[in-house]
């Protein structure tokens, strides 16, 4: 995999990682690279009443499984979404990937991230909110980023700055 690479799209809850993730994929997608978008909390999202796995640790085994398999089937760019709030779940992640890893932060006003979870229809989200508010108000994860960008306005705008930042697309 030594000509392979991995961006993560990094932020609190309602930052919007998933909606970048999924533009950053549609633009890959019609340039014809050879990509995979992965949502890493999908990855790791399980119960087990009294298990000993925990979510990070469980995320981690199924992403070194279906990086193996992407890789096989000729895939060489992953784009990753995932909320990282310290040093200790992105060395986690660094080694899981085993590829050199650009992070970028999205930035979002506290006004907007709870505008976007409170009219979510799920009541996770709530939970969510919650979470992010303290994230925000201790700056959690803050400083893991290779760089920061607002995460306001246009989507494609946002993923095509992101894309051309970290050279993965001509524009």
């Amino acid at each position: 995999m030594s000509t392979s690479r991995a961006l993560l799209i990094s932020g609190v809850y309602g930052a919007g990682k998933s909606s970048v993730l999924a533009e950053i994929a549609n633009i890959l997608e019609s340039q014809g690279a050879a990509f995979a978008a992965i949502d890493l909390d999908w990855l790791g999202w399980f119960y087990v009443p009294d298990g000993i796995e925990t979510e990070e640790t469980m995320g981690l085994r199924n992403l070194r499984t279906v990086i193996a398999n992407y890789a096989e089937a000729g895939v060489v760019t992953y784009v990753l979404a995932k909320a990282i709030g310290d040093e200790d779940q992105l060395t986690g992640l660094r080694s899981a990937l085993a590829m050199p890893l650009t992070v970028v932060r999205l930035v979002v006003p506290r006004a907007e991230i709870v505008r976007r979870l409170e009219s979510d229809p799920t009541s996770g989200r709530r939970d969510d909110l919650r979470v992010a508010e303290a994230w925000l108000a201790s700056d959690r994860g803050v400083g893991l980023e290779d760089f920061a960008t607002e995460n306001v306005g246009d989507i494609r705008s946002v993923a095509v700055e992101i894309l051309s930042r970290v050279r993965l697309t001509t524009g």
